[in-house]
């Protein structure tokens, strides 16, 4: 037994060696940077590992602190560069080179394969390539009276919760954003707001732990040790979930092609006269069908991709904001104010695309709130060649970690940077700013590319609730706990009280 014992440390000690002589170049270039003690095996992770997801921001918030505004971690032996400046994300995010996504997101591969988030190469461009057309305004202005529709429904189910008392805003949110990415993406309606729960959001809430788990936890990256795992149990029945919710949506749109006559596929309109919508996974399923030739399992990729990004963005996006606005009655008398102005008290007519435009504050508010509570807290990138940031030369094959929460906390350019003013994006209030300041939807070649959707889809929900409802946040940005993700989720819900207008 003791010999066992004898032989294993020395295959582990072997292994670190020679882990350490491959990767010594990295080594001697990474050390260069401030950062917490590196440990053989585990690297830096013992600082984040077996944290609960209430401790985890606070403890990333302490070592931002103590290194700002650059510092190094280890996962294992893969050396992390953080960056929270402006300049500095810049550099990354701008660069046509350095557009390889991180390593933590191999782990998204078993659900969303190699996609439009995870590809990299020509892959990713000739996929960027093939789904810009259905973000095109012309697209998007066909989507308005979708979310007016979905924001309705939303509206009337709420009516239930219009009696001063605290419940959990959050699911709400979820479902609807939930249907609207259905019926526009996939032009599949699923009516996921008349369901008490659903299994595939449920499914996505746990998989996006348990993904950030095995970001933390380096002996989890073996899907050898993961699949054997507790958390890898979860995450592949899970897996089985998200799925089949997918390619039932997949199944049932390739029906309805099927049984429409062929002259109204390339007419405007529907049988009944209505106008017809081009659904995002139409192109992928015309492109399956003519020269381009994707195959089923590509189709399944951006299905999966595209659900996850429309749905769980845009939800916690405006939890966030409905909590930001319950806590400044000002700002939400403000932009009721403005609300009035465009509908008058009429609170029955649906908004155009005009008047979404017109929604200028509550578009700041909208961006004031995304600045503090980014739905995407960090990205990550693999260096594919040597970078100089911040006065340090990073090296090649190290991963940049990308960190837009604190790039939006950064005092230099937005003062006492913790307090909540929409202002913030008058046209005034941004002349001078740095570009890459702000960067909730990231920037450059790989930024995303349905955030003009998001904010028309945001401002006609948001402009719904507050049409109808006074909204008063339960909780204290104190006592709120979010969830550093996939998304910058709170770990607790959103509680709020409504009381109708």
């Amino acid at each position: 037994m003791a010999s066992m014992v004898l032989l294993v440390v020395a295959f582990a000690v072997a292994a670190c060696a020679a882990l350490l002589l491959k990767n010594w170049r990295l080594f001697r270039a990474i050390e260069k940077l401030p950062g917490p003690t590196f440990v053989p095996f585990l690297g830096t992770t013992y600082a984040m590992a077996f944290r609960s997801r209430e401790e985890l921001l606070h403890v990333f918030d302490s070592m931002a602190e103590q290194y700002w505004p650059i510092f190094r971690t280890w996962f294992g032996h893969i050396p992390e560069v953080h960056l929270m400046k402006a300049e500095y994300v810049e550099k990354i995010m701008t660069s046509s080179e350095q557009i390889t996504k991180s390593d933590i997101y191999t782990f998204l591969h078993p659900w969303l394969g190699d996609g439009l988030l995870t590809s990299t190469g020509s892959k990713w461009h000739s996929r960027r390539k093939m789904v810009t057309p259905a973000f095109h305004f012309k697209i998007l202005e066909n989507f308005v009276d979708v979310f007016a529709e979905k924001s309705q429904i939303l509206v009337d189910i709420l009516k239930t919760k219009a009696d001063d008392r605290p419940f959990d805003f959050y699911p709400y949110i979820t479902r609807c954003t939930l249907d609207i990415i259905c019926e526009t993406a996939m032009g599949t309606a699923i009516d996921a707001q008349k369901v008490s729960d659903s299994d595939y959001v449920s499914a996505v809430y746990r998989s996006g732990e348990v993904i950030m788990k095995r970001a933390r936890e380096p002996w989890l990256r073996s899907d050898f040790i993961f699949r054997r795992s507790s958390a890898g149990r979860q995450f592949y029945k899970d897996l089985e979930i998200m799925h089949g919710f997918t390619k039932k949506i997949i199944r049932e749109r390739k029906l309805s092609r099927q049984s429409m006559k062929p002259k109204t596929m390339t007419q405007n309109v529907d049988d009944f006269g209505r106008k017809r919508r081009v659904a995002f996974l139409d192109m992928l399923l015309e492109a399956s069908e003519d020269s381009q030739k994707l195959t089923d399992q590509e189709i399944q990729e951006e299905v999966d991709t595209f659900m996850f990004e429309g749905h769980d963005t845009t939800s916690v996006g405006m939890a966030w904001a409905m909590f930001l606005l319950g806590n400044h009655p000002d700002v939400q008398e403000k932009a009721y104010s403005e609300l009035i102005d465009i509908f008058g008290e009429d609170t029955q007519r649906s908004p155009t695309t005009q008047d979404l435009n017109n929604m200028k504050y509550l578009e700041m508010v909208i961006k004031e709130s995304q600045r503090i509570y980014p739905s995407v807290a960090f990205i990550g990138r693999t260096l594919t060649q040597d970078v100089a940031v911040g006065g340090y030369q990073l090296p090649k094959g190290a991963m940049a970690l990308l960190h837009i929460r604190k790039v939006h906390q950064d005092p230099e350019h937005w003062p006492d940077p913790e307090r909540f003013d929409p202002d913030r994006f008058l046209p005034d209030s941004k002349q001078g700013r740095h570009p890459f300041a702000y960067v909730p939807f990231s920037g450059g070649p790989r930024s995303c590319i349905g955030q003009r959707f998001a904010l028309l889809e945001e401002k006609a929900i948001l402009s719904s609730i507050l049409r109808n409802y006074v909204i008063e946040s339960v909780e204290s940005r104190e006592n709120v706990k979010a969830a550093p993700e996939l998304i910058l989720r709170p770990i607790d819900g959103i509680k709020v009280k409504l009381n109708a207008r």
